[in-house]
């Protein structure tokens, strides 16, 4: 009796084992993965600075901004020098850029980016001088100074030149200290947010309204449109704002995938979704390949016959037609179905551009066609 319960047993574990071997649970992406808080967000600084120590690799004196930087910032250090005098070849003027992240308080650092403005060569071993960084409002948010890093190297003779990456361009790591911080109200006071998706559709702005409302256990989540979504904060959550936007943004939701097939003719780069959908339609492929040689003659005319050596043409044209694939496919194709067609009848991927675009202007393509 014993033995028979300890096999029955057995059994029925063997059996869930393979249930739960066969099951697959549908895969789903984080909120915070595919959304952004409206007000949340960062801005771009821009900066005119000098990048100085250069080795010979600097702008030349057809950059003329660059000598009256040069000059204006001597000034201010009580130097007076005439700037038809200066001659410059480790200077270099550059743009400098960075990113300002969201809630960046006072002392934080942030990256920069430096670009050659003039005609340098090489910003190489170059230090970027104290450089202020203003926004688009015109007040200085940032000061960038320090070290510029290419990571890379350009080296060269009469006769050839080698280079790897851009040695025009470069960054500094935390380059720049946070001077002023963006006014913002206080987050943690806000009563309703307002939840952006990154793509537009509406499937998949009901099921992040579906899944916050199942989590919280109400109606919070409200879909305004195809891609915002409104979110009334909780009372347990008021002064938590912080914490709520964490639980949920570790919330998953399956995103529905538009069809779209998108084309990059410069690589020959095609990518298409998993619902594209074809018609029934005819796909005819063949090739047709000519071969044109020239092959001239030189004549040359009998002893004492009082010609001239000449060169004749000679033109050989070859043509030849393969017979073309015909492939039938059937209502509502798959994506699968549609690569193993245009796999049968030997089409390249530049063949296979310009059989989706013969597709889609015949109608049976169900998807956007996006060339890029």
């Amino acid at each position: 009796m014993r033995i028979s319960l300890k096999r029955k047993s057995l059994v029925i574990l063997l059996i869930f084992l393979f249930i739960l071997s066969g099951f697959t649970p549908l895969w789903g992406v984080r909120l915070k993965d595919i959304m952004d808080v409206e007000g949340v967000r960062g801005n771009y600084l821009i900066g005119y600075g000098l990048v100085v120590g250069l080795k010979g690799t600097g702008d030349g004196d057809q950059t003329k901004f660059t000598v009256q930087s040069v000059v204006n910032m001597l000034e201010k250090f009580g130097i007076r020098v005439p700037k038809e005098q200066v001659k410059l070849k480790n200077v270099a003027a550059v743009l400098v850029t960075a990113y300002l992240p969201a809630f960046a308080k006072l002392g934080q650092r942030i990256d920069v980016e430096v670009s050659a403005l003039g005609d340098a060569k090489n910003l190489q071993g170059g230090t970027l001088l104290m450089t202020p960084l203003t926004g688009p409002d015109g007040k200085v948010y940032a000061l960038a100074q320090g070290p510029v890093s290419i990571g890379g190297f350009a080296a060269g003779g009469g006769a050839a030149q080698a280079q790897v990456n851009h040695p025009t361009v470069g960054k500094i790591p935390n380059g720049a200290i946070v001077e002023r911080e963006v006014p913002m109200e206080d987050f943690n006071s806000q009563n309703t947010l307002i939840l952006s998706l990154r793509t537009d559709d509406f499937s998949t702005t009901s099921q992040v309204a579906d899944v916050i409302n199942t989590y919280l256990k109400g109606k919070y989540a409200q879909p305004l449109d195809v891609r915002n979504v409104e979110l009334r904060v909780p009372e347990r959550y008021k002064r938590k704002v912080v914490s709520l936007l964490g639980e949920i943004g570790n919330l998953e939701v399956r995103p529905d995938i538009p069809a779209r097939v998108v084309i990059d003719e410069k690589t020959g780069t095609v990518i298409m979704g998993e619902n594209v959908r074809i018609s029934k339609v005819a796909v005819a492929h063949g090739n047709l390949s000519v071969e044109v040689r020239e092959m001239p003659e030189v004549v040359q005319p009998l002893p004492f016959a009082g010609g001239e050596t000449a060169i004749v043409p000679r033109t050989e044209v070859k043509a030849k037609e393969e017979r073309a694939k015909i492939v039938v496919l059937e209502e509502g194709a798959t994506l699968g179905e549609l690569i193993r067609a245009l796999n049968a009848v030997g089409a390249t991927a530049r063949e296979l551009i310009a059989i989706l675009q013969a597709i889609k202007a015949a109608g049976a393509l169900h998807a956007d066609l996006i060339v890029i």
